[in-house]
């Protein structure tokens, strides 16, 4: 079986997560610079099966589209277009840095190393795909 890739797609940085092969355990993979993020992603396709990406879809609290997306649509739009042969998915990634933040507090990261905002998208890709994985199994 091929993995499932979760992006969550950031200005600056952008968290990355990944399934095991038999899609049953959600990883943080990295956080990567956004700019370098195509790049990645070729790199990473060329040394795993991935059958679908998942990207976390920005929305208000009421469930509006929230201003990412407009960076999102047309990243979106390109792997598309890149990559035809897999699937691409919005899901939503409401109140997942919230989450991701209480993760790390709660699981007794230091100050310092809460203030480390990659690990915050790498955290935030991992809930996204948690979520996307549980939603698929109902």
């Amino acid at each position: 079986m091929a993995r499932i890739l979760s992006i969550d797609y950031g200005k600056k940085r952008t968290g990355i997560a990944v399934t095991d092969p038999l899609q049953m355990i959600a990883n943080g993979l990295t956080t990567v610079d956004t700019v370098q993020l195509f790049d990645f992603i070729a790199d990473y396709l060329t040394k795993e099966p991935v059958e679908r990406i998942v990207v976390g879809y920005p929305k208000q609290a009421d469930g509006t589209d929230s201003e990412n997306m407009k960076r999102i649509t047309p990243f979106v739009n390109r792997l598309r277009k890149l990559y035809p042969q897999i699937t691409i998915e919005l899901y939503d990634e409401r109140f997942t840095s919230v989450l991701a933040h209480r993760a790390i507090i709660e699981s007794g990261i230091s100050r310092k190393a809460r203030q480390d905002k990659a690990l915050v998208d790498k955290i935030s890709a991992t809930i996204i795909l948690q979520d996307y994985m549980a939603t698929r199994k109902m």
